[in-house]
């Protein structure tokens, strides 16, 4: 068979590398506004999620996934033989375009939408055509990318199939099509947030499952992505806040006197001439957009990174100072996976989750106090105990710390505090001085507050006293991380002068 002729090239976007080193950035200073994925994995995705997946990793799944599939099916109120599994929604667009459309005719509705149609026609040898009424075979994109909107479904002779990659993110969906022969496509990578596992499914009458099925390759999802989407459909699914989010960014987008669609995605779709002009003045600032021949695409991501495109566009568009950009950390161990945003200074604004309460708590207590804009999520083994999680995520937190300090000069240098709190005292001392040391006395230890001050001192290469006494053992470790904080915060003021040191250096 020879090759399609005027086949189009799927356009697959450059990595942070490649755009770091175009204007002299470091790759994690890169964020992608590009790809409409969040800012961040999903709770799910945690490493207890994956230990089976590991242990028979050397071993076929003989049953295609039966598990997950009953899972989706269970979640889509449909039968266990009308879902079908592959390597993103994506596989089923190609698979289907030669299915139903092979040397034939294929729509999109709209018109304008997601281009992997027009590649899957092409493979196909199919030719694309305007009129959906009368076309072989029609994929609705619904919600659309890239504009947002939620089209009308329309009436159609051929193949009608509904991608539904952000339906999630516009509360409906046309499962119900599917006993009229509808397919319905679903993907783990948007709202799911797994989009390096590469899962996706497809939902149909039995018969044609069957079909899909036959003509697929033979396990083309991998255990461990299975063992993720599994995870993943089996924790309650909530993007209110990403919507909240979508909405408070359109409004700033307004304001900048930009026009974007009204979105029922994890999207904005802004229409204007020359969007690659505005995409390439954003790059400098570590911001990577996406253009259309009609407009500009912005992915939504969550306050701090939609805060930095704001703050790079008013600088463009507007002339205005730019605030420095939070570092960006990610630690991950075979028990954790932690991100972080951490800027220093900052304005106290302060968000941790990595299920672990407690220390989750005192974290942000020291964050908060520390004047830091800190944001730490991840996930653990909590299964296990508390230390994994505990000690990572004060190491991570130190690893970023120290990289967000430099070479520390113009630093105060020195920090102390006294916090009391009811019947608890605690008082800390600290000294940026690069050397790694912590002397400590918390009585009574809830458990893992030494560990985790520890843990900081170590990778934050500080020196670090704390003597907490009391007789409530929160009471005391929450002294505690309040007085290492507003000692922090003393330590980190910049005057402006050299690093305070007779030996000359820290």
């Amino acid at each position: 068979m020879s090759t399609p002729e005027n086949l189009d090239t799927y356009q697959w976007p450059p990595s942070n590398e490649e755009l770091a080193a175009r204007v002299g950035l470091r790759p994690e200073q890169i964020l992608r506004f590009d790809g409409n994925t969040p800012a961040a994995p999903p709770a799910s995705a945690r490493p207890a999620a994956l230990a089976k997946a590991l242990a028979d990793v050397n071993e076929y799944d003989r049953g295609r996934y039966e598990t997950l599939r009953l899972a989706i099916a269970d979640y889509h109120g449909v039968g266990l033989d009308q879902v079908s599994l592959g390597a993103g929604s994506d596989e089923f667009i190609v698979l289907l375009a030669a299915l139903f459309a092979e040397n034939g005719t294929v729509a999109s509705v709209p018109g304008d939408s997601y281009s992997m149609y027009r590649y899957a026609a092409g493979m196909a040898g199919a030719e694309m055509v305007d009129d959906p009424a009368h076309a072989d075979l029609v994929f609705v994109c619904r919600p659309n990318n890239p504009t947002g909107e939620l089209c009308e479904i329309p009436e159609v002779t051929g193949q009608l199939v509904i991608d539904e990659a952000y339906a999630q993110y516009a509360g409906v969906d046309e499962i119900e099509r599917v006993s009229e022969g509808a397919i319905v496509l679903r993907t783990f990578s948007k709202a799911f947030g797994l989009a390096g596992a590469r899962v996706g499914y497809a939902i149909a009458s039995p018969e044609t499952t069957k079909i899909i099925n036959s003509r697929q390759a033979p396990l083309s999802v991998s255990s461990l992505s299975a063992a993720l989407a599994l995870a993943a459909i089996s924790t309650p699914l909530d993007v209110t806040a990403q919507v909240a989010e979508r909405e408070r960014v359109a409004r700033e987008l307004h304001a900048l006197g930009l026009t974007p669609l009204a979105s029922f995605t994890n999207f904005l779709f802004i229409p204007m001439q020359n969007p690659q002009g505005l995409v390439d003045r954003m790059l400098p600032y570590g911001v990577m957009l996406r253009a259309y021949a009609r407009g500009l695409r912005i992915s939504i991501r969550d306050e701090i990174d939609d805060d930095i495109l704001l703050g790079a566009l008013r600088a463009e568009l507007l002339g205005e100072v730019l605030e420095e950009s939070p570092l960006r950390y990610r630690r991950a161990t075979a028990e954790t996976l932690l991100n972080i945003r951490l800027r220093v200074p900052g304005e106290g604004r302060v968000y941790v989750n990595t299920g672990e309460g407690i220390y989750d708590h005192m974290l942000t207590q020291l964050a908060f106090h520390g004047g830091m804009d800190l944001r730490l999520e991840g996930v653990g083994d909590l299964e296990t105990g508390d230390h994994h999680t505990v000690e990572d995520m004060f190491r991570a937190f130190g690893e970023a710390l120290d990289l967000a300090l430099g070479d520390r000069k113009g630093l105060a240098r020195y920090g102390e505090a006294r916090v009391p709190m009811d019947e608890a005292l605690a008082h800390a001392v600290v000294d940026l001085s690069g050397r790694a040391k912590a002397t400590l006395s918390i009585s009574p230890d809830p458990g893992m507050a030494a560990h985790a001050f520890e843990s900081l001192a170590q990778t934050a290469r500080i020196t670090l006293h704390v003597t907490a006494t009391g007789e409530n053992a929160h009471h005391v470790a929450e002294a505690a991380f309040k007085a290492v904080g507003r000692a922090l915060h003393q330590a980190l003021v910049r005057d402006g002068s050299l690093v305070r040191s007779t030996k000359g250096s820290l």
